[in-house]
């Protein structure tokens, strides 16, 4: 089993085998959050105008994401993890847009045999899903901030994983302490960025709160969401 990792959106363009995009702050802990919470399903997309036109289509019910961060008028949820986890979305079906996450999972769609949604809420049960694969190439993708720079939560994200994979545990505590030195958790109490929550870090930090996976498939031309509990 050969494993690389990559970054950002370049890194999601290389990306072969069986594949992880890895989003931290915020988009696939929200994503986990949807899930746990009853989503059925959650179809990843480029563009807000591609998830009001399928939440138009009946393709899902509820559009949630941001765009530089920030909330979109019209979406249903921004991207906090915290926020999503206060509702019960039994049974609905989720559109996401972000400005890193989702990016790289369509990105990475040309390419990936098999593609995960990772994020260190569901670490231990990610690298267990990938490794039941049997995959004989593995890339990790650590999105970064936008898909254009490299962020410490990510790249940590992605060194964990890659321990798990070869069976070595791993660190959370040391995870978590790198990623609280980083310059990213800084932005979370910055007042001039109040549309960033910060109780979404401490959220996104609690790694392996979820015991399941978050597999894509193309499902009708769009990447789907779905849980994966190998």
């Amino acid at each position: 089993m050969d494993i690389r990792i990559e970054s950002l959106l370049e890194g999601a363009v290389r990306a072969s085998g069986v594949v992880a995009i890895i989003d931290v702050f915020r988009a696939f802990t929200t994503a986990a959050v949807a899930l746990a919470n009853g989503a059925t399903r959650i179809t990843m997309v480029a563009s807000v105008e591609e998830a009001v036109a399928l939440r138009s289509q009946g393709i899902g019910q509820i559009c949630m994401g941001e765009v530089g961060g920030r909330p979109v008028d019209g979406f249903d949820f921004s991207n906090s993890p915290f926020d999503l986890s206060k509702t019960d979305l039994s049974g609905l079906a989720i559109i996401q847009r972000t400005s890193a996450g989702t990016q790289g999972i369509v990105t990475a769609a040309r390419a990936a045999e098999h593609m995960f949604a990772a994020s260190l809420v569901t670490a231990t049960a990610t690298a267990r899903g990938m490794r039941s694969l049997a995959p004989g190439q593995i890339t990790l993708v650590a999105m970064g901030e936008e898909g254009k720079r490299r962020s410490t939560e990510d790249e940590i994200c992605a060194l964990y994983l890659r321990n798990l994979l070869e069976g070595r545990p791993g660190n959370a505590d040391a995870a978590r302490h790198m990623i609280l030195s980083g310059g990213e958790v800084v932005k979370f109490n910055d007042p001039s960025r109040p549309w960033l929550i910060p109780d979404d870090v401490p959220f996104s930090l609690n790694i392996d709160h979820y015991d399941f996976a978050i597999k894509v498939s193309i499902e009708d031309g769009f990447p789907v969401a779905r849980k994966f509990e190998a």
